[in-house]
């Protein structure tokens, strides 16, 4: 049964949510709309009355593909939004920092991507897959990806019908660097001899740089290096990066604005360097990271690079073994850059320290208000917040955050 609904606010995943609740995909507050009701999900939606913030989506492949979720509404509404999403969270745990201006990624910026491929009774097709579904939409003319990861869309099938059955599909992550792409697949077949040959093939015809089967590297033709501040890292296969050059940039900015004047810098949940090495052009760096292949790869772009001052590494789980109060007293500044889940354990022990300063990177508004709440609670201030788009028109949110320890500002 039809049912018309108006919407209230958008939430964490980008859903208009109405009274009940009721979830409402792609819709903006204060329009009223119809649908079908199942349980708490309007489907078929129609809009009855629409938002002034309402625009027609950039891209032909919105309404199919589940890789954005806000591209009906405004840049001015996004930016808006996203903010919102981070005050609010903040506003949870009692804080209320400054906020500084939203930086936004362009369009066609993404330049890491995994796409999801599938084998076809005709050949194979590759895309994202559509909302809540294992459906892949095909998006060749995709908004968010650069233009060397929509040119090699048909190369991954070609992986496809090559290295999977029909009933799996890969996931196919591809990155740019300035000597082609790294292609990282998994999910695929076993390797054997011919498969080798033939993923080789393919390889060297595309003029890839570098192409991993499962972790295993099958062809390079050359090391497709990152760049992080002067020095180069060639990151193993299927590695972290951050989403677009622009976001990577703002991000880096703001933590070298934080940690300017320190002599001896912690980078926690250090990657590959995107920190670490710009900050060893600052002052002495400890880079602590629990992915050994990310460590090794982080240390000889430090050896290789000149002008850097002294830079040290460590695989360390972070979760399991935090650095203690006594490992970080020698620090000035500490950088976090945590997954998702945040940095609970190590802000325990950051609480307890003296250090002075605090860079924290988070992709996850609620776990860094929570980790956030924890570290005002031990005596630091919370300065100010930069909110960085590189995830446009999802409802993903990255920011940057800078503490003070009370003590340290007398």
């Amino acid at each position: 049964m039809n049912t018309d609904v108006t919407i209230n606010r958008l939430g964490h995943q980008g859903d208009g949510i109405a009274d009940g609740p009721v979830f409402a995909p792609r819709t903006l507050p204060g329009e009223v709309v119809n649908g079908v009701l199942e349980g708490t999900q309007l489907n078929e939606i129609r809009i009855v009355t629409p938002s002034a913030d309402r625009v027609a989506p950039v891209c032909r492949h919105y309404k199919a593909c589940g890789g954005c979720q806000v591209q009906h509404a405004s840049d001015g509404f996004v930016a808006h939004w996203k903010l919102g999403l981070v005050q609010n969270a903040l506003s949870l745990q009692g804080l209320e920092p400054e906020m500084r201006p939203i930086l936004i990624s362009p369009a066609n910026s993404r330049r890491r991507a995994t796409l999801a491929v599938r084998r076809t009774k005709k050949g194979a097709m590759a895309g994202f897959h559509a909302r809540a579904s294992d459906v892949i939409t095909q998006v060749p003319d995709c908004q968010l990806l650069h233009p060397s990861i929509l040119a090699a869309i048909r190369m991954t099938e070609e992986l496809a019908i090559q290295g999977t059955s029909r009933k799996a599909a890969l996931a196919v992550t591809l990155t740019c660097s300035d000597e082609g792409l790294d292609v990282s697949v998994t999910g695929g077949k076993p390797l054997d001899g011919p498969l080798r040959q033939a993923l080789a093939q393919i390889a060297q015809v595309h003029g890839m740089a570098r192409l991993s089967w499962d972790g295993e590297v099958i062809a390079i033709s050359a090391p497709p290096a990152q760049v992080f501040g002067v020095a180069q890292v060639v990151p193993p296969p299927g590695a972290f990066l951050q989403a677009t050059r622009e976001g990577e940039a703002a991000l880096v900015s703001a933590v070298c604005e934080i940690a300017e004047g320190a002599s001896q810098i912690a980078d926690l949940f250090a990657g590959c360097g995107t920190f670490s090495l710009p900050l060893a052009g600052l002052g002495e760096v400890l880079a602590v990271e629990g992915d050994a292949q990310a460590v090794e790869a982080l240390d000889k772009g430090w050896r290789k690079a000149s002008g850097l001052k002294h830079l040290t590494t460590e695989a360390r789980d972070l979760f399991r073994r935090p650095l203690l109060p006594d490992e970080l007293a020698r620090f000035e500044v500490v950088v976090m850059d945590p997954p998702r889940a945040g940095a609970a354990a190590q802000v325990v022990e950051l609480a307890k320290a003296q250090v002075a300063k605090i860079a924290y990177v988070s992709c996850n508004p609620v776990t860094f208000a929570r980790d956030a709440r924890v570290l005002t609670e031990a005596g630091y201030s919370l300065d100010w917040v930069q909110v960085v788009d590189q995830f446009r028109w999802s409802a993903h949110t990255e920011l940057v955050a800078s503490f003070t320890r009370l003590a340290a500002k007398k």
